[in-house]
């Protein structure tokens, strides 16, 4: 086949599959799909048609901290076990919870739960997750610190079947099952912020206040908005500050961190775990914290722990 014609065919399917005469049939589900649901067709160019399926749920991502790094310092015998070890566990701890692995892409593993107790399944699903990493996968891969990093959103998700039908040994690399909708994305951004700490350079005003009944100097940081409060509205070129033992001020650079938490959860997810278990040990002792921490596309409080379940202490 000429390049012309491949790109012709391209653009008459592309034509088909956008045309408003095309449909494309959503439906509801409280189940999570699997790539062989009937329900869930690829794009049929000859009867103009598609299936899809729309789930209203929690959606939990997991990774290995600094894998690249990892991936590079280490040898390759190593790194087959490791991430063999990781992958392994945790496809366990969320079948453990009644969760269903959908996507493994290199030491990133998705999980998706029924909506029926999915705010149950998906934490405890976290924090067993998080109970393996540090007490049992730590504690066997002796040549580093293992951490990995836990994020859940809960939402709608449009589930739709995408590739090609392919026959052969690689047919499974033309097909998946795609996972479109903010619950996701959001989760995958908390995963990569979770157990993960973060360096911010800032511009301060170093402000420096003289005392002459005791002949000393305090000195303190002001951020740029502080320190212009503090000065007097006039109308002159000078500069007066309100606080009289103001003497002395210069610019300064500093680096500051953030450590976040293994576990990371929008606030959706926490209320619906708070309203489902009142009674959980993680609620009960306010486990949970507010995070401080942006993440893309998403304005909700975000909410971290690092909880394990005690009796993986014992091991």
């Amino acid at each position: 086949m000429s390049l012309e014609k491949f790109l012709k065919d391209l653009d008459e399917s592309v034509k088909v599959v956008t045309s408003s005469d095309f449909e494309v049939e959503i439906i509801e589900t409280n189940f999570v799909p699997s790539f062989l649901d009937a329900d869930i067709t690829y794009d049929n160019l000859d009867t103009k048609k598609k299936k899809c399926k729309r789930l209203e749920s929690c959606v939990l991502y997991v990774d290995i901290r600094n894998s690249a790094k990892i991936s590079a310092e280490r040898q390759p015998e190593t790194l087959a076990k490791m991430y063999s070890s990781f992958v392994r566990t945790m496809i366990s701890c969320a079948r453990y919870h009644n969760g269903h692995v959908r996507n493994i892409v290199g030491d990133r593993v998705m999980v998706v739960f029924d909506k029926e107790k999915c705010f149950e399944n998906a934490i405890h699903t976290a924090i067993l997750m998080n109970s393996v990493c540090q007490y049992i996968l730590n504690k066997r891969i002796k040549t580093f610190e293992f951490r990995a990093g836990i994020g859940i959103d809960y939402g709608k998700m449009l589930i739709t079947k995408s590739g090609a039908i392919r026959q052969g040994d690689e047919k499974e690399f033309y097909r998946s099952l795609v996972w479109l909708g903010k619950p996701a994305n959001i989760a995958s951004r908390l995963t990569d912020l979770a157990h993960k700490t973060e360096y911010y350079n800032v511009s301060l005003i170093r402000q420096g206040n003289y005392f002459p009944s005791i002949d000393e100097w305090c000195w303190q940081n002001k951020s740029y908005e502080q320190f212009i409060d503090d000065l007097e509205t006039i109308g002159s070129r000078m500069l007066i500050h309100k606080d009289e033992n103001f003497c002395a001020f210069f610019k300064r650079h500093m680096i500051r961190t953030e450590s976040h938490s293994p576990i990371l959860i929008t606030k959706s997810v926490f209320d619906g775990f708070r309203k489902a278990m009142p009674n959980d040990e993680s609620i009960k002792n306010n486990w949970w914290s507010k995070q401080n921490l942006k993440v893309r596309d998403y304005d909700g409080d975000v909410y971290g722990g690092n909880i394990i379940f005690s009796v993986i202490e014992e091991l």
